[in-house]
C-alpha cells in the first residue's frame, strides 16, 4: 500500500470522478485508475462503485476513506516535524482554549511543542467559543479550540476533531438512570449545563427548540468537572457529551431526540499562516483526531 494510492482514493471521492481528481492532481486520469485499482486488489475489497456515472463509494469504501484520511493526516505531519527540525522554526503563536479545557492530547502537544521546538512561544488564552472565533477573526488570536453546533463563524476554517450527540448523566439509581431518555423527560428534574457560547449548550438549546422545548437551565458551569460533581451530589442532572463523562462512576443516558450534534474543532482565519502557526495547527489536528 502506498501513500499515494490513499491520496488517489480520497481524492476520487472528493471530486466524484477519475477525471476530475485527475484534474485536481495533475496526474494522468489512467495512472489514478491504475493505482486505485492496485489498492483494492491488495486490500481484496472494492472500494469505489464505477457502475454510475457518479464514483460512490461501497460500504468497504465507507468504513476505510476516514482512516486513508487520517493516515494521509499523519503523513503530512510526519513531513511538516521534519522539515521543521531542518530548518528550526521560530515565532509566536496566540493559542485559544475553550473554559476549562482538560483534553489530554491538546495539553500534550502544548507542551510537547515547547520541548522540540524551543524556538517557538505559545501564549495561551482560555474563553468561551463565542468569544474566541471573534478574537481569531480580528487576528488577537492565531487558532482556537472551539467547542461549537452550528455553523462557524464567515472568515474562519475548522479542523472538527470531535462530533457526538449530547447526552444526559445521572447517579446510579436516579429515577432516570434508564436505558434512553427524551429531552422533556427531563423537565421535572433541575438541568446542568455548560454555559452559554459553549458547543454542547448550543446544541442543547438547539435540539430543545427543533422540538418546541423552552431550553431551561438551571445551573450552569464553565467546566464538565464541575457539572459531573453537582450531579454526583443530587444537585440535577447533567446535559453534556458522551466522550466529557467517560469515567465518572456516574449513568450516561442517551437523548433519542438530540438532533444536534456537538461540535469540537480548531479554528483558524482562512489564508496562510505562519510556519509555527500551521506547525501547531497540524500537530494539534493529528494528536486530536488519534485521540
Amino acid at each position: 500500500m502506498e501513500v499515494h494510492q490513499l491520496r488517489y482514493f480520497a481524492a476520487v471521492v472528493d471530486e466524484g470522478t477519475f477525471t476530475a481528481a485527475a484534474r485536481r492532481l495533475h496526474v494522468s486520469q489512467s495512472g489514478i485508475s491504475t493505482q486505485v485499482a492496485k489498492l483494492e486488489l491488495e486490500l481484496g475489497q472494492q472500494l469505489l462503485d464505477r457502475s454510475g456515472r457518479q464514483i460512490r463509494l461501497t460500504p468497504v469504501g465507507e468504513a476505510v476513506l476516514p482512516l486513508a484520511r487520517n493516515a494521509l493526516a499523519t503523513f503530512e505531519a510526519i513531513q511538516h516535524t521534519a522539515a521543521e527540525f531542518a530548518d528550526g522554526v521560530r515565532g509566536r503563536v496566540r493559542l485559544g482554549m475553550i473554559m476549562g479545557c482538560s483534553i489530554p492530547a491538546f495539553l500534550d502537544t502544548v507542551a510537547d511543542l515547547g520541548r522540540t521546538h524551543p524556538g517557538i512561544e505559545v501564549s495561551l488564552h482560555e474563553g468561551y467559543s463565542d468569544d474566541l472565533q471573534t478574537q481569531v477573526l480580528s487576528s488577537s488570536l492565531d487558532l482556537a479550540l472551539i467547542g461549537y453546533a452550528g455553523e462557524i463563524a464567515s472568515g474562519l476554517e475548522v479542523g472538527t476533531v470531535i462530533d457526538e450527540p449530547i447526552t444526559t448523566v445521572v447517579p446510579a439509581g436516579h429515577p432516570l438512570d434508564r436505558t434512553e431518555l427524551r429531552l422533556a423527560d427531563l423537565w421535572g428534574e433541575k438541568i446542568l449545563c455548560l454555559s452559554p457560547g459553549t458547543g454542547i449548550r448550543a446544541a442543547y438549546e438547539d435540539s430543545c427548540r427543533r422540538i418546541g422545548l423552552d431550553p431551561r437551565v438551571d445551573i450552569d458551569a464553565s467546566s464538565p468537572v464541575t457539572l459531573l460533581r453537582l450531579a454526583e451530589r443530587g444537585a440535577g442532572v447533567a446535559v453534556l457529551s458522551a466522550s466529557s463523562t467517560q469515567g465518572t462512576g456516574l449513568r450516561t443516558v442517551p437523548l433519542t431526540d438530540a438532533a444536534t450534534h456537538a461540535r469540537l474543532g480548531l479554528v483558524t482565519r482562512r489564508g496562510q499562516h505562519s510556519p509555527a502557526v500551521e506547525l501547531l495547527r497540524t500537530r494539534l489536528l493529528v494528536a486530536l483526531q488519534a485521540g
